[in-house]
């Protein structure tokens, strides 16, 4: 079965959270639907989908979406490095 891979702000916004695999590796993608994109590669090993796309679904969910995945990330002890934006 298969996750979920990308979230849209149901406040009304056009903010995009997603994950992908890109190289064998797992990247985070934001996107503001105007001028900001942003790109982290997921740097814990042990880092499951299911893990990912949870903090992206409760980050996505809240108005200051860039903090609180920040926050999510490492409730879960998710390290991400960033590489774009």
């Amino acid at each position: 079965m298969g996750q979920q891979s990308t979230f849209h702000a149901p406040h009304g916004g056009a903010d995009f959270l997603g994950w992908r695999k890109r190289a064998g590796a797992t990247e985070i993608v934001y996107d503001d639907g105007v001028t900001r994109r942003m790109i982290w590669r997921v740097s814990t090993v042990a880092a499951s989908e299911a893990r990912i796309s949870d903090a992206l679904r409760v980050a996505v969910g809240a108005h200051r979406i860039i903090p609180t995945l920040y926050d999510e990330l490492k409730k879960r002890a998710i390290a991400i490095e960033k590489i774009a934006g």
